[in-house]
């Protein structure tokens, strides 16, 4: 009599051998975790790393395996010494584990261009938009509904902030989504490996995890011998020391951040005219999002007909638009709130066509050239994440957040300064004339006199 395996196993080229039940295959076979194959992990940060082809599904794929080694960890913890832990179940863990997997299930293609860098749609982690990919109408929701863990994975997913969502344990979604945690353990090491860059963190900082039985959330011990590991402190602020890294080398890099711009500007396009609808977005791939902008303007009016097809020609042919004025927040502290509430908030974007309309009409005047620009306003807080992750610090009588200890930790106080100061404001211009650039900076210069730009043509 055969048995029937309980686990398959995939090769993984960062995390290795990752084993899934036969739950999780039929998770990963449907049309919605396959799509995932089709969104890359990084956007268009492949135009300046070209090995950063890697994909969602590769992420959440290594995001389950990582998963288990934070639940085995946790697990041996409490083996060793109860006093005051949790344990993990297995039922608890395969809840858990499913969660992980689908985790960045509703992530739509060059998604944080669109969502966090122009806010043009919802967020990919709202309630609302986990509750329309788990819906009654979709392969992985009536999976998840077969399953019967779709209540709780939508919990976990959403923190139980979304419509009908239950109360869990912190753990649970500490685990897949917080500041250290199964998702950031996974990507960092990840986007190492396919852009080539360097990773310095200490893989053993999965087995650093327990549960605080006292109030359920997840942290890290610090103390022992009631001394403070400065070891374990270290590797911990190193890991957001390499979160920092990646974010200023690749996350923000000008390239990626303009040709995210155009992406966000053709979309506006589309919108405006009533051409195409946020949920549409929902079941595109990267290739098919840029062959969709370009049909749904094919009735559209020249001028915005035009603008889509010159701006997807230039995403294929990498022809980006180029740097003409650079506003960081270290030059501009005491304008960055204002520039965010004219240029990100609701009417941002007439705002901003306003504003470019104007420079390129002096440019004209001045040159006798048409230059196409845009204006390029992020969320005043980006993706900065404080760092939440509870530990137990010595002389404390309950875990807390590490922040809480930043006092105590100079390295996390400058890492935080440095964080935001990542965020700049841009103007970008369709040439590479450098004499043609450098009109359009001095005349962007004395529209945006408020303001200081720090980067010369």
């Amino acid at each position: 009599m055969s048995v029937r395996k309980k686990y398959s196993v995939l090769r993984d080229p960062v995390q290795g051998d990752v084993y899934l039940t036969h739950e999780e295959l039929s998770i990963v076979d449907t049309v919605e975790m396959q799509r995932m194959r089709g969104v890359r992990q990084l956007g268009t940060a492949y135009l300046v790393y070209p090995g950063a082809v890697h994909t969602r599904f590769d992420h959440m794929i290594g995001s389950l395996h990582v998963t288990q080694q934070m639940i085995d960890s946790i697990n041996l913890s409490f083996e060793l010494n109860p006093t005051g832990l949790v344990q993990i179940s297995e039922e608890e863990a395969r809840v858990i584990r499913i969660a992980a997997l689908v985790h960045d299930i509703t992530h739509i293609p060059f998604g944080h261009s669109l969502e966090d860098q122009d806010g043009i749609f919802r967020r990919h982690d709202s309630g609302y938009r986990f509750e329309q990919v788990f819906g009654p109408t979709t392969e992985v929701g009536q999976r998840l509904e077969a399953l019967g863990v779709r209540d709780e994975v939508l919990s976990i997913l959403t923190r139980g902030k979304a419509q009908g969502a239950q109360a869990i344990p912190s753990y649970w979604w500490q685990i897949v989504s917080g500041t250290i945690c199964s998702d950031i353990l996974d990507y960092l090491a990840r986007d190492a490996y396919f852009t080539g860059l360097h990773l310095q963190v200490d893989p053993r900082v999965t087995s650093y995890f327990k549960i605080d039985r006292a109030t359920g959330n997840l942290f890290i011990d610090l103390c022992k011998h009631e001394l403070l590991r400065e070891d374990i402190l270290s590797e911990m602020v190193r890991m957001l020391e390499a979160r920092y890294y990646f974010s200023e080398r690749v996350y923000y890099h000008h390239a990626k951040v303009a040709s995210g711009a155009m992406i966000a500007r053709a979309v506006e396009l589309a919108l405006s005219g009533g051409h195409l609808k946020e949920e549409e977005f929902y079941d595109q791939t990267d290739a098919s999002i840029l062959d969709l902008l370009e049909r749904s303007v094919s009735d559209a009016e020249p001028a915005i007909r035009d603008e889509v097809r010159e701006l997807m020609k230039r995403l294929r042919s990498r022809k980006l638009y180029k740097r003409a004025c650079v506003f960081p927040r270290y030059e501009n502290k005491d304008v960055q709130e204002a520039l965010v509430a004219r240029f990100f908030a609701q009417g941002g974007a007439r705002n901003r066509h306003e504003v470019e309309e104007r420079i390129a009409d002096q440019v004209r005047l001045a040159t006798g050239q048409d230059v196409k620009l845009m204006v390029y306003c992020p969320a005043q807080r980006m993706q900065l994440k404080e760092a939440r992750t509870h530990v137990r610090w010595p002389g404390e009588d309950q875990v807390r957040p590490l922040s809480h200890f930043s006092d105590q930790i100079p390295r996390l106080a400058d890492l935080e300064r440095s964080y935001r100061n990542l965020w700049k404001f841009y103007l970008f211009a369709d040439t590479d004339d450098p004499a043609l650039l450098n009109r359009v900076q001095e005349i962007a210069e004395k529209e945006f006199a408020e303001a200081t730009n720090a980067y010369s043509t």
